[in-house]
């Protein structure tokens, strides 16, 4: 397995998105990437640059303190480490073009105010409305997802709520008939998943088997799958006014890109 360490004197998430976007390109790949965060000192960077000596392996660092930086490089330089500077070229960059210079504190990005808090009101919302808990309190999120079984409700609800949004999310079940509390809301904040249902049973099979259970149930029978499909694009053909995304070979963020638009372009009107 080959590593990637991103050393970062924040929390190291936007750098490892990147990354993972990066990693997207290629097939195959048994790559870790691994966090080494909150370096603002020479004592953390020496620290952290031991680990990777260690256990080598690419270094993508995000530091604002060009003192911190130059330590990185002369470490990797000493110990033939690779190394990749995702900060430094922009900052330069935009200093020039702003004709301003940069700050460089650190964590600006994560800083406490109003908007952090409103992240963190969502992600509790969302949490605790997952999978059809709380039905009695869907008037109060920004949008509701519905969807079968492992059709991404879950990962696309976090990911919303830490954009903010207050996301409920409601399993479909066939021949089960959704609370009565979905038709009670505002019909336009409801997003309504479908999956092709062979990406589905791979999904479910793969599911089982990390659980270490027989596939060969009722859960992740195609034809049983492709019933459940079907009743789902009858039942959303029901409800016009619902926002269908077929989650299909999508990621979370691209998935998540399309639901934005929709809400943000409600939330103006």
């Amino acid at each position: 397995m080959k590593i990637i360490y991103v050393i970062s004197d924040a929390t190291g998430e936007t750098a490892e998105r990147v990354i993972r976007a990066a990693l997207s390109q290629f097939y195959d790949e048994d790559v870790r990437v691994q966090r080494l965060c909150q370096i603002r000192s020479q004592e953390d960077v020496q620290r952290a640059m031991s680990v990777v000596v260690n256990d080598p392996g690419l270094v993508v660092y995000t530091l604002v303190d060009p003192n911190l930086s130059q330590i990185v490089e002369r470490i990797a330089e000493e110990h033939g480490l690779m190394v990749v500077d995702l900060l430094t070229g922009l900052i330069y960059n935009l200093s020039r073009y702003l004709g301003a210079p940069s700050k460089e504190i650190p964590g600006l990005l994560y800083r406490i105010d109003p908007e952090y808090h409103r992240r963190i009101a969502a992600v509790d919302f969302t949490v605790k409305h997952d999978d059809g808990q709380e039905t009695r309190y869907l008037h109060k999120a920004d949008l509701v997802l519905i969807g079968v079984s492992r059709s991404s409700k879950t990962p696309l609800s976090m990911y919303l709520a830490h954009k903010g949004y207050k996301v409920a999310n409601v399993p479909l079940v066939k021949g089960i008939e959704p609370p009565e509390e979905l038709f009670q809301i505002d019909q336009n904040r409801i997003v309504a998943l479908i999956i092709d249902p062979k990406r589905l049973v791979e999904i479910r099979a793969s599911r089982l088997i990390n659980m270490r259970q027989s596939t060969r149930g009722s859960y992740a029978d195609y034809q049983l799958v492709e019933d459940e499909i079907a009743y789902c694009r009858q039942f959303y053909r029901r409800h016009p006014e619902w926002m269908v995304i077929d989650v299909t070979n999508k990621s979370v963020e691209e998935s998540s890109s399309e639901i934005m638009r929709r809400m943000d372009s409600l939330f103006q009107k």
